[in-house]
């Protein structure tokens, strides 16, 4: 999908109606999305390939040639002409968001554009380490997408890293690790967290009924929690590194883009996690969808 942020100033209110008249300066087409994912592991040095959907129109194109002036190939990007590419426009005002509008299509992909995006992920099996797969709840992200894609990667030592957005767990079954936020893991388990305790068993619940190797829970500003497989299902608590937040836009892209990099280059998980947590204390404090360069990285740590 396209981020697009219109940048502006507010300094009346409109005589139409009681509404804030945003008096442009400039505007901004960004990769978003899975794309934004790509992009953080592209500034962080990765080498990254993609798969998605884009409809035939001129922000698809826009966000094509976007990748190509990143050499980042494109032969994963399917086109279908019965959908429009995902364009989620963003008015700010003062540094922050006034108003947001979409321009999408949420029905499930075609079974031939499935088969296309498999295709193109058994192609590039030997040259990865991770796969993310980054769900917005656009009718891209199924079942049948995930098996298909578990099914691929059977067998090698790829890790699979889901970015969930569907209150099912059931469909990302399996997956290496997951990363939902708090709300998105509350409603999975169908439990509110109201403490430490709560959040140990949500944990422990989520990892048992669905067959994770690993649970990070972001939190915000309480941080992340870490849930690992195995003798007692191990939590590992991460402070949240931000300072100032202005925009949380694009922060989760952030975390598991900078995770999967991470343990495709062989970290574990705690240090995936913890790269990823500073990566994310970064980037809350930019404004617009951004991403965060290993210079940054390294200078915060």
């Amino acid at each position: 999908m396209v981020d697009h942020f219109i940048w502006g100033k507010v300094s009346r209110i409109s005589p139409e109606a009681p509404v804030p008249v945003v008096d442009v300066h400039k505007d901004s087409m960004m990769l978003g999305g899975s794309a934004n994912v790509l992009n953080t592991i592209f500034a962080m040095g990765g080498q990254v390939f993609v798969a998605g959907v884009i409809g035939d129109d001129d922000i698809g194109r826009g966000l094509v040639r976007q990748l190509k002036t990143r050499r980042i190939g494109t032969a994963g990007i399917i086109v279908d002409g019965g959908r429009p590419t995902t364009l989620k426009t963003r008015i700010v005002a003062h540094g922050q968001q006034v108003v947001r509008f979409d321009h999408e299509s949420r029905r499930p992909i075609s079974e031939a554009s499935l088969r296309k995006i498999l295709r193109y992920v058994k192609s590039v099996r030997d040259r990865i380490g991770a796969i993310v797969i980054s769900d917005y709840s656009k009718g891209v992200v199924s079942r049948g997408l995930i098996e298909g894609i578990r099914k691929i990667a059977a067998g090698t030592d790829i890790f699979l890293c889901a970015d969930p957005k569907q209150s099912d767990f059931s469909v990302y079954a399996g997956v290496h690790v997951i990363t939902p936020n708090h709300h998105e893991a509350q409603r999975a388990a169908g439990m509110e967290i109201a403490n430490g305790d709560d959040l140990l068993v949500l944990g422990r619940r989520l990892l048992e009924k669905y067959d994770f190797g690993a649970l990070l829970v972001t939190r915000g500003e309480e941080g992340m929690s870490l849930f690992e497989r195995g003798r007692g299902m191990p939590h590992t608590f991460f402070p949240a590194q931000a300072k100032e937040v202005y925009d949380v836009t694009g922060a989760g892209d952030t975390v598991i883009g900078v995770l999967a990099l991470s343990l495709a280059a062989q970290a574990n998980l705690k240090e995936a996690t913890s790269l990823a947590n500073h990566a994310a204390g970064i980037v809350v404090g930019k404004v617009g969808t951004s991403t965060v360069s290993r210079e940054e990285l390294i200078g915060v740590l």
